[in-house]
């Protein structure tokens, strides 16, 4: 049990694909905790918050009203 040598804490959070943000949307229509949601796509929550607004990918179809 350690961090990998490999490992960077400063590394940029990885960019988010279309597929990804359309998963994103159906996890967040199905109820699911965006903090968990998160912790899978190793993202700031503020991506994950831009995608539940239509900050981002606003294009996509979203089942959820605000």
């Amino acid at each position: 049990m350690g961090v990998s040598k490999d490992h960077n804490p400063r590394q940029p959070s990885k960019a988010l694909s279309e597929a990804d943000a359309t998963h994103i949307i159906q996890r967040i229509s199905a109820g699911e905790f965006l903090s968990r949601i998160t912790a899978d796509y190793d993202v700031n929550p503020g991506r994950i918050s831009e995608i539940k607004t239509g900050k981002r990918y606003g294009h996509l179809q979203r089942p959820f009203r605000l």
